[in-house]
C-alpha cells in the first residue's frame, strides 16, 4: 500500500525471516518505510530506504554469560536497545559500561573516567586503549552539554554500533578469555589429580 505524505509517496516493506534452526525457528523483523522513482532509461524503479525499524528481536545485543557483571550486561543491552533511537544515549551508555568494566575487571577506581583509562595504558595494547579512550570521548558528548548550548555534536547510528562493538570485543577479550582460562586450568588440575589418583592405585596394586 502507497500513499502521499510531506516525504512523497512512500510505502512500507515488511521484511520477515525465521531462523532456519528447527529448535530455534526465532523471528526476525523490520520494516523499512522507502520511495520509489521509476527510472526510464532503465525500465525499472529505483528504491530509497528513509527510515527502518527493527521490532524483532528488540536489539541486535548478543547474549552475553552471566559471569559478566550483570550492570555491565544491562548498561550494554540498553546501549544495543536505543542505538538507533537515541545513538548519543547510546554512547552513553556504552561509556558507562566501560567504566564498570574497568573498575570490575581491572580494579581500577579513580575520580574521572579519563584518569581510570590512563591507568590501563600500561596494561592493555596500544590499539587498545586508543579505542577505549574513544570511547570516552564520544560518549562524553552525549553525557555533557557543550559550553555553547548553541553547538550540537551529534552521534550517528553507525557510530553508536561502532562503540557498541568494542564493548562486545572487550568482553571477548577480557571476561570470556579469562573464563576460558579458569576452565581449562580447572580441567588440567583434575586431569592431574586423576593421573596422580591411578598412579597411587597402582603402586598400592603391586
Amino acid at each position: 500500500m502507497e500513499c502521499d505524505s510531506d516525504r512523497g509517496r512512500v510505502f512500507l516493506i515488511i521484511n520477515a525471516i525465521s531462523c532456519p534452526n528447527g529448535e530455534c525457528n526465532k523471528l526476525f523483523l523490520r520494516i523499512y518505510l522507502a520511495t520509489r522513482e521509476w527510472i526510464s532509461y532503465r525500465s525499472e524503479h529505483q528504491y530509497t530506504v528513509l527510515e527502518e525499524w527493527q521490532l524483532l528481536p528488540e536489539s541486535e545485543a548478543k547474549a552475553m554469560p552471566e559471569y559478566v557483571p550483570s550492570p555491565i550486561r544491562e548498561d550494554y543491552e540498553e546501549a544495543c536497545r536505543i542505538r538507533d533511537l537515541s545513538p548519543k544515549a547510546s554512547a552513553t551508555l556504552a561509556r558507562r559500561c566501560l567504566q564498570g568494566m574497568i573498575r570490575d575487571f581491572w580494579n581500577v577506581s579513580k575520580l574521572t573516567l579519563k584518569e581510570e583509562i590512563d591507568e590501563l595504558e600500561e596494561k592493555v595494547d596500544e590499539d587498545t586503549w586508543a579505542s577505549i579512550d574513544a570511547v570516552r570521548r564520544v560518549g562524553n558528548i552525549g553525557a555533557h552539554m557543550e559550553k555553547d548550548i548553541n553547538v550540537i555534536v551529534d552521534v550517528e547510528p553507525d557510530e553508536a554500533k561502532l562503540l557498541i562493538g568494542l564493548i562486545e570485543q572487550l568482553i571477548e577479550d577480557w571476561y570470556i578469555v579469562r573464563e576460558s582460562r579458569r576452565k581449562r586450568s580447572e580441567e588440567l588440575k583434575k586431569l592431574v589429580a586423576t593421573k596422580e589418583e591411578l598412579k597411587n592405585q597402582g603402586v598400592d596394586n603391586g
